[in-house]
């Protein structure tokens, strides 16, 4: 490394942030990207540890020491293009990956980790910067025809990595703009717009066709599904035009809570909340569900509940409540027992930090109350314990607690059964589509020459692994069409 000494001589420098108060008026990112000096410095903090643990942490195997490394001797240009040779996005991930890598540093275990997100953040932002990042169009096209479905990180890392192997592809999109759930679910503020934005150009200009508001398949769409097509094509269409076709639309139903009450007004999916904010920011589309002087509760304690969180405050919430099942983790992790692997402890966002957030753990949720009119105006709810895996609730514990708007943030159950179904593919136990990952079957499904990847093959996950599969994904495809491959793995 070019600083052997670097992590003990400086100490991890966090990116700074637009102050809650003045942030909660906007939508917009108020993360602010490390100067170069600060990144160069951070860079130096790399310890030339001999096993990089960082590089299994990150699913997408980034070669963090080597850009590391450049990033302190200043060759921004040479870490943007080691950076781009295992992430086609990683403006993405450098804002909203919660980052695998840092946990598995080996600084990090008696020390504060390498800020490995934060140079990542700094180099792609530069390179946009410089101009650096232009189009890649294939010098020879195959004559292959390639159909994504969705248009989510999987799907454009599938779409981007065939297209630079010379074959023409189609991305189908049921909604009005591109990027699945990060250009919809994620609000503005963790992820503008104009940052998926400028992917999209330069995906077009290497020949990547995007077709939106196409649904495939057909119109039987689960509550809270986000869809506004006005086109639909069959499974059967789409595979007597193409060659190969590309599953990757995500893991979209949305668990539900099914108990007394869940039928009153102003219950909803998180999702039937954020992604019409994001339609109103990004489209001027007032959005139907508003909160201003509401009590609203949460319930789920992951990142689609804390996006809820921050959306509420910012329509200027009364108060917000967070209910979360499990116990609350602790505050920092046992690192003898769990480094090099992604550790449980309590994790508070900046949305938490936005307002006086209420987090409730070990909570369950009994029943809604409405108003006599259909409303919902409160939440019935139990504390429970858990012991060897096992729930039992605390006598005497009940509670209620007044809300008239609740999100339900518990996760997303597995894709839209009408798309595997469509397409015939066979799934696994938990309703997702039924593909390995190595071999020469990879990410082929039951039906030939439909392949699946991301959270459609997997299930729900992070974006670092949708954008892993997605890269994979088109390596088996350009074999498959080609009897042969060049895409890395």
């Amino acid at each position: 490394m070019g600083k052997p000494t670097g992590f003990l001589e400086f100490e991890r420098v966090e990116e700074t942030c637009e102050a809650p108060e003045t942030r909660r008026g906007h939508y917009r990112e108020f993360v602010k990207t490390l100067t170069e000096t600060e990144a160069q410095t951070q860079g130096a903090r790399c310890m030339d540890c001999g096993v990089p643990f960082c590089h299994n942490g990150c699913p997408l195997h980034n070669v963090i020491p080597d850009w590391n490394d450049l990033v302190f001797k200043g060759e921004w240009e040479k870490a943007l293009a080691v950076l781009h040779s295992t992430n086609n996005f990683p403006d993405f991930t450098g804002r909203v990956c919660p980052a695998p890598c840092e946990a598995a540093c080996t600084l990090g275990i008696n020390a504060a980790p390498v800020g490995i997100k934060s140079i990542e953040h700094a180099i792609v932002d530069k390179g946009w910067e410089k101009g650096w990042i232009k189009p890649q169009p294939a010098p020879v096209r195959t004559g292959k025809k390639v159909a994504i479905v969705g248009s989510g990180p999987a799907g454009l890392a599938a779409a981007q990595q065939l297209a630079r192997a010379g074959h023409a592809v189609t991305v189908f999109e049921k909604n009005s703009r591109i990027g699945g759930l990060l250009g919809f679910g994620i609000p503005d503020f963790k992820l503008e717009a104009a940052v998926i934005d400028r992917r999209v150009k330069q995906m077009e200009a290497e020949g990547v066709c995007f077709k939106t508001q196409t649904l495939i398949g057909d119109k039987a769409l689960p509550n809270g599904v986000a869809d506004e097509a006005s086109t639909v094509i069959s499974a059967a269409e789409l595979n007597k035009t193409f060659d190969a076709v590309v599953l990757a639309a995500g893991s979209e139903v949305p668990r539900d809570l099914p108990v007394p009450g869940r039928e009153s007004k102003g219950i909803y999916a998180a999702l039937e909340f954020l992604i019409p904010q994001n339609r109103e920011v990004q489209q001027g589309v007032k959005n139907p569900v508003q909160v201003r002087g509401k009590h609203v509760l949460v319930i789920g304690g992951g990142d689609t509940g804390a996006d809820c969180v921050g959306t509420s405050y910012r329509h200027g919430a009364a108060s917000v409540t967070q209910f979360e099942l499990m116990p609350q983790p602790p505050v920092a992790e046992d690192k003898a027992l769990t480094w090099p692997y992604w550790p449980l402890k309590l994790r508070t966002s900046s949305s938490h930090r936005e307002g006086d957030t209420r987090r409730e753990f070990s909570v369950m949720t009994k029943a809604f109350i409405d108003d006599g009119k259909g409303c919902v105006k409160a939440v019935k709810a139990v504390r429970v314990e858990w012991q060897d895996g096992k729930m039992t609730e605390v006598a005497g514990s009940e509670f209620e607690l007044p809300c008239d708007a609740v999100f339900l943030a518990m996760g997303f159950l597995h894709p839209v059964p009408a798309l595997l179904d469509a397409f015939g593919v066979d799934k696994d136990a938990h309703g997702n589509a039924r593909a390995t990952t190595e071999g020469v079957d990879a990410y082929k499904t039951s039906v030939p020459r439909v392949f699946a990847a991301g959270d459609t093959r997997r299930g729900q996950s992070l974006i670092v692994w949708a954008i892993r599969e997605g890269r994979q994904c088109a390596r088996a495809v350009d074999a498959f069409l080609m009897g042969k491959t060049l895409l890395p793995r």
